[in-house]
């Protein structure tokens, strides 16, 4: 046994050392990072540590140093394929770096001792997720994720590809300072100061998945609390560490009886019948050797050894014990190898070279001879002793059989190639072949100077620095096209880093590059968002607007909408004896005109207004429309609009403009002008005319006063201060009689042939002028305001939610949005309003503006069916194409005017936080997908309907909910494996047995679901029936683009 320590290995200031926290050698045994209390990540190389009794030697010694923490360095963590090193600090910030293929860009740093960097280490991801001081890190064994541990009670899990945060875990009660890993990639551990360890299990994440993909994995499996009941809570760590052959879990900081001790935890059992005893003080770190020994040397003949592990443990006693599990006494105990404690223990690979840092700021290397821990075993016996543990076997469950690996297949295809696709769009177009030599290239080379084909350096520079760090050898090599493909990838994002801005004073400005982006661009998971409907961001485009199936509105709103009052449900309270009723505001009545005024200086003559000479301006609003006295005894009451003395619309190539002045409208000569005119004297009719270029096409006369004006290609309408509706065709001709309505229309729309009417009362009239039939009985807002929960209150009308918009669809359907951010439509089979959006979704859902829903974001997606089964003209849009995103966005508009988002998400994270609210926004999401599709279906909204579907396909399968996941198929497959009966009932939406849903072939549809859901393997027997009825299960290749092609965008409709 050796041990080395180096006196240039070490964290060094300007005064005193500082303390170093963390260690861990790299997976080719090359490298060793060491993360201290300045702030630096440095990484050594280990040939220059072993070594370092020879003279002469004149190799790198550091290799790089990274400062990009702005605190103490508490955990570093190589990845297992030595792809990225991961550092956490007390910044609450995790860094994430890689090695970059080119030569470092600096000699050295100015104003500092260091030695210049050998290789290029690059901050690739600052992860931020935590709210306090993040203590430890640890990979999976198949680097699909990085899991953080902390003190804010705080386990977050991240995704090891794209480093999106996964899932946090609040279990503990406490800080947690320790995580590791099962060797069989199916657990992992965290210990923490509540005096407990918990096991997590999990399945390893595909690629490119997402936080609502992961809502069933890391699942907390047991909490082990015995061996910790009386710890002492002084310690600074707890590392934990899980043995090569997955049976153990060391754990430090235990105590049996009054003796610090470290406690072997048993696999499957967790339970801890062995400890470690012989530690003075407690223990902070314990570190299994990550290969098995066998106890006689395997080379002699008739050797019948066995195989053992090998820990080490180390804590505040300043004592470094060595153990084996086939004796009860240490091998190796080094007593005062440092003057503090502690702090981290790190193996190399190869199993018999240990690193241990402490808080005096040494590091000491024990090399121990063959023979002295054991004799190495290969890496396929290790293996062998994780196949009980099915470290093979990926994926939840098993497979049903051969269909089911057939059906996964089909179904995971496109998953690997999505991911490829958006990483090489995001290297700059770069071909996904070239990305992935490249970066395995990065992963595999030692960075330095280029070197050319003999060897020589390529500028003839070579830093020549025995003394402090040594020399650099020159490698030999081709360069491969790869290489060249990553710097020219490199070029592009130092090009996209220095783009140049000019801001609106003049000056420029080099335009901000966030690192979260980029690296992964878009998010991939759900997050519920609030953004409003007017702002001009990617996800919030206005473009959809122009194909979205709602008429536009006719005349400009208040703002806030049009104000309404409810009366209520309830009966007027009698008035008792002795209490006088309140008597009803007099409207004050205009006296006579003033001689006199008061004035400081006594009573003095008025001075007379002069009449006004030539033309009098007419003002805008010539009075309050006259309303009937009978009106305040509805139960709803909404604002009347104003007469005004000029109303004008323009129809620009058959679209309704909003309200303007003559000149705008004039500006295209090819508008046809509507202008309707009202007198100032009551008595006299109103005029109302329509011209083009300035020519008068028709005019007409009514009686009186005009409100409101609406038209379209097909016909012009108007509405009075009577309650009557008049219609003209295009040339002046009247259509209909007038129409008697029970009061003063407030809203007038149009679409194609149909015609709304909102009168001040709340009730809603839609007619067909080409039928010349109502769509419905007239119905009432009174439903939606509110009315079933507004009493009838003694001091008059109760303020109900004001009405923003009123539009029509092509079909006639009447689409309301409120004040309060809620949006209906009105049902003509039903006779009832149904809500299609309110705040109860913003506030739960993970799905809540995670996507733009509209036909420009489908047309993009190849998801499901390619065509629809019955097409429509390609210059009319789809049947209620983008309601919904639009009542959406306009409930998230009215949400952020009102500035009760915040508040009432804060009470909702509160909520979560209580027992039994664990799976609330899990259930929540569901039912917010499962309202989405309702309300498509309802609608007819083919697109948005498809695009539902599958977000809700995938989400009950990646919660397993098995009922739900049937219910769907056999409701799609329209009664194939059911028993078909003659005499039942036709049904219509999800009952219909046709071969169409919502415009969309049923077996196209069911097609998208099932392979969604293939690779679910605890629903395989589910779903592999379908999969065999539709041909999905055949080992044949012909058709798998095509089928991948439908599910690969499937993860690109949740970004």
């Amino acid at each position: 046994m050796y041990i080395i320590k180096p006196s240039w290995l070490r964290h060094s200031g300007e005064q005193k050392d500082f303390e170093v926290y963390s260690c861990h050698v790299s997976q080719d045994g090359k490298r060793v990072a060491t993360a201290g209390g300045d702030g630096h990540v440095r990484i050594w190389s280990t040939d220059a540590i072993y070594n370092s009794h020879i003279e002469g030697y004149s190799a790198p010694r550091q290799l790089c140093h990274m400062s990009h923490h702005l605190g103490t360095i508490h955990s570093v963590r190589f990845s297992p394929n030595n792809r990225y090193l991961a550092s956490g600090a007390d910044d609450r910030v995790i860094c994430i770096y890689q090695l970059d293929s080119n030569p470092p860009s600096h000699a050295t740093t100015f104003g500092t001792n260091e030695p210049p960097p050998i290789e290029n280490w690059k901050t690739h991801k600052r992860l931020v997720g935590h709210d306090s001081d993040v203590q430890d890190l640890a990979w999976s064994y198949d680097n699909s994720i990085l899991v953080s541990v902390g003190l804010d009670s705080k386990v977050v899990v991240w995704s090891g590809h794209t480093f999106e945060k996964l899932k946090t875990l609040a279990v503990h009660q406490s800080h947690v300072k320790g995580i590791t890993f099962d060797p069989a990639n199916k657990f992992f551990a965290t210990a923490g100061d509540d005096r407990t360890i918990k096991i997590f299990r999990f399945t390893p994440p595909a690629p490119n998945a997402t936080a609502h993909d992961m809502v069933n994995n890391f699942v907390l499996e047991t909490t082990i609390s015995a061996p910790f009941k009386s710890s002492p809570l002084t310690t600074y760590f707890r590392r934990c560490s899980w043995s090569p052959d997955g049976n153990h879990i060391a754990a430090a900081n235990a105590v049996n009886g009054p003796v610090s001790s470290v406690a072997i935890i048993e696999r499957s059992r967790w339970d801890s019948q062995i400890n470690l005893i012989g530690h003075e003080g407690p223990t902070e770190a314990c570190m299994f050797s990550p290969r098995l020994f066998h106890t006689s040397n395997p080379a002699e003949k008739g050797a019948t050894g066995s195989l053992v592990t090998v820990i080490a443990s180390a804590g505040q006693d300043k004592t470094l014990s060595i153990w084996n599990t086939n004796t009860s006494r240490p091998v190796v105990i080094v007593q005062d190898v440092a003057s503090k404690s502690i702090s981290d223990l790190a193996w190399a690979p190869d199993g018999q070279t240990l690193f241990a840092c402490s808080l005096d700021g040494n590091i000491v290397v024990v090399q121990f001879e063959v023979g002295e821990l054991g004799w190495v075993a290969t890496a396929e016996e290790n293996d062998k002793a994780l196949e009980k543990y099915g470290v093979a076997r990926k994926g939840m469950g098993t497979a049903e059989d051969v269909d089911g690996l057939h059906l996964e297949n089909h179904s995971k295809a496109g998953e690997l190639r999505g991911a490829e696709s958006r990483m090489g769009a995001l290297m700059g177009d770069l071909p996904a072949a070239a990305a992935a030599a490249s970066k395995s290239d990065a992963a595999a080379t030692t960075n330095g100077t280029k070197s050319t084909k003999n060897g020589e350096a390529k500028n003839g520079d070579v830093v020549k620095n025995g003394e402090t760090n040594g020399t650099s050898e020159p490698k030999s090599g081709k360069e491969t096209p790869a290489a060249e493909s990553a710097d020219k990838a490199a070029e592009r994002i130092n090009e996209l880093k220095s783009r140049v801005q000019v801001t609106k004073d003049g000056r420029k400005r080099v335009a901000p590059l966030l690192v979260s982006s980029s690296g992964t661009g878009l998010l991939s998971l759900p997050q519920s968002q609030l953004v409003g409907a007017k702002s001009k961001t990617a996800t919030q485009s206005e473009t959809p607007q122009t194909v979205i199936d709602l008429s536009k509105p006719s005349h400009g709103l208040p703002k806030g909408g049009i104000a309404a009052l409810l009366l209520g449900t309830k009966r007027k309270a009698v008035v008792l004896d002795g209490e006088e009723e309140d008597e009803p505001n007099k409207r004050l009545a205009t006296g006579p005109v003033p001689i006199m005024a008061d004035t400081a200086d006594g009573l003095e003559p008025a001075t007379l207004t002069s009449p006004a000479q030539g033309v009098v301006p007419t003002p805008e609003f010539l009075r309050a429309a006259v309303v009937s006295p009978s009106v305040s005894f509805s139960q709803v009451r909404l604002a009347v609009p104003k007469i005004r003395s000029h109303i004008v619309r323009a129809l620009e190539k058959g679209v309704l403009q909003g309200e303007s002045t003559l000149e705008e409208a004039s500006k295209i000569p090819e508008n046809t002008i509507l202008e309707a005119k009202n007198p100032a004297r009551p008595r006299e009719p109103s005029h109302i005319t329509a011209s083009k270029r300035g020519a008068l096409l028709w005019q007409d006369y009514l009686p009186r006063a005009i409100i409101l004006l609406t038209g379209n290609k097909n016909f012009w309408a108007a509405a009075c201060e009577d309650g009557t509706l008049h219609t003209w065709t295009p040339a002046g001709r009247r259509l209909l009689n007038g129409i008697i309505l029970e009061s003063q229309p407030i809203i007038l729309e149009s679409r194609e042939h149909w015609l709304l009417c909102v009168t001040s009362v709340g009730m809603c009239h839609v007619f067909n002028i080409k039928t010349m039939s109502a769509a419905h009985p007239p119905v009432s807002l009174a439903p939606i305001l509110d009315i079933a929960i507004t009493s009838l209150s003694p001091d008059g009308p109760t303020a109900a939610p004001g009405v923003t918009s009123a539009h029509l669809n092509s079909l006639g359907t009447i689409v309301v949005t409120l004040s309060n951010g809620d949006g209906f439509y009105y049902s003509p089979t039903l006779f009832t309003w149904q809500r299609l959006s309110e705040s109860w979704w913003a506030l739960g859902s993970q799905y809540w503006n995670s996507n733009d829903s509209s036909l420009t974001a489908l047309s993009s997606t190849a998801v499901g069916p390619s065509a629809p089964a019955k097409k429509t003209p390609s210059d009319k849009p789809d049947i209620s194409a983008g309601i919904i995103p639009h009542l959406e966005r306009h409930t998230t508009t009215e949400f952020l005017v009102k500035g009760r988002a915040y508040t009432l998400q804060r009470l909702i994270k509160q909520l979560l936080a209580k027992d039994g609210f664990e799976g609330f926004e899990s259930v929540v999401s569901v039912a917010h997908l499962e309202n989405r599709m309702a309300g498509a279906l309802a609608l007819g909204a083919k697109e948005e309907f498809r695009l539902y579907l599958f977000m809700y396909a995938k989400r009950i399968g990646a919660e397993g909910l098995r009922a739900k996941v049937e219910e769907l198929l056999n409701t799609l497959v329209g009664g194939v494996l059911n028993d078909k009966d003659s005499d039942q009932e036709k049904g219509k939406g999800w009952f219909d047995k046709g071969e169409v849903i919502c415009g969309w072939e049923r077996k196209e549809l069911l097609k998208g679901v099932v392979l969604i859901l293939g690779k679910f393997r605890d629903l395989q027997r589910t779903t592999v029936q379908y999969a065999r009825i539709l041909g999905l299960t055949s080992g044949d290749d012909e058709d798998d683009d095509e089928d991948v092609d439908e599910t690969n965008g499937v993860e690109e409709m949740e970004e």
